[in-house]
């Protein structure tokens, strides 16, 4: 089968395309998929470089849509030859997956093609932020840094559906505009707009924000302290310019700040059995089908280049959801 090994730790060049791996063979209670679009996402690159204890030798990738080929034995959850699914699981970068059927769901027939393997990962994500780690009360003001990325683009959304005033961030003009097309309010420029204390101190009228949600890390740490408010919570769940350093507990009490790090806004933490994973993407496909959320493609790359598709993301060429297909 079609699928990329990372032979090593290191730069995109690690992640080897072939053409001759073995097909997986489903074990007990897990389902075989075809995968149709491989959804592509930051954490894929933590693992490349090292940072997740994923050994060498492996396939990553986190997420996939596809075809329910064949069955193991075992309880897989009433999963049937033919179904389409979209699943969470490693080994996603193959044409090929075997999957643990507790974390495969059937894409409702309304859902286009591609959309549930570009909103699965980041689309939970966003839900577990603004309804689980912070609940989003009407009127509050929410910052988000790289709004107009994957899971940015969600918040937006999500935040403007629960009344929310949100500020983002972005750094190029067409990555502003999008990110208004889907709900931001404003949205500064981080490369013209130097000073973003003031900035926000500015659009709030003095009162900063309730909540930040920062998928950047390292970059933003001191003006999220900042620029949240009193009694307000910081919540890092990526770090795509690296690991934040300490902030100082004396920092935090001052303002009696709350702060959410990675390993808690994980969305396995949230979605770990087969009910929680069942009855969040109920809530996701929901929000796509009924609330019409806008589920953006960037691009779809083959599968063959994705070299050149960690080159993008990290290069933050990319707005929205990356996918490749075997």
């Amino acid at each position: 089968m079609k699928g990329v090994q990372m032979k090593n730790f290191g730069g995109p060049e690690v992640l080897q395309y072939q053409t001759d791996l073995p097909v997986p063979v489903p074990r007990d209670g897990e389902v075989l998929v075809k995968n149709d679009f491989i959804g592509i996402n930051y954490v894929d690159v933590y693992w490349r470089i090292g940072m997740m204890g994923f050994a060498p030798g492996g396939i990553i990738g986190r997420e996939a849509e596809g075809t329910v080929l064949s069955t193991g034995p075992g309880r897989v959850n009433d999963l049937q030859v033919g179904d389409r699914v979209v699943y969470l699981a490693i080994g996603g970068y193959a044409e090929y997956t075997a999957v643990p059927a507790s974390t495969a769901y059937v894409v409702p027939a309304e859902v286009e093609p591609g959309v549930a393997a570009a909103a699965l990962m980041q689309g939970l994500t966003a839900l577990n932020l603004t309804h689980n780690i912070y609940q989003v009360k009407k009127g509050d003001w929410a910052l988000v840094h790289a709004a107009a990325g994957g899971t940015g683009l969600w918040l937006c959304q999500l935040l403007k559906a629960q009344g929310a005033k949100t500020i983002g961030t972005a750094g190029t003009a067409e990555k502003i505009q999008l990110a208004k097309e889907n709900g931001a309010d404003f949205v500064i420029d981080y490369h013209r707009e130097r000073d973003l204390v003031k900035m926000v101190e500015d659009v709030t009228g003095g009162h900063g924000v309730d909540v930040v949600y920062d998928g950047v890390g390292k970059d933003q740490t001191e003006n999220n302290v900042n620029i949240v408010a009193k009694d307000g919570t910081i919540v890092t769940y990526g770090v795509a310019s690296g690991i934040p350093p300490p902030i100082s507990p004396a920092k935090l009490a001052a303002k009696n700040v709350r702060l959410v790090g990675p390993a808690e806004t994980a969305v396995m933490r949230t979605v770990g059995t087969p009910q929680e994973f069942a009855k969040w993407c109920a809530k996701l496909f929901d929000a796509i089908i009924k609330d019409k959320m806008n589920v953006r493609i960037h691009n779809t790359y083959p599968l063959s280049k994705i070299v050149r598709v960690h080159q993008d993301l990290e290069g933050r060429k990319t707005a929205g959801k990356v996918l490749v297909k075997p």
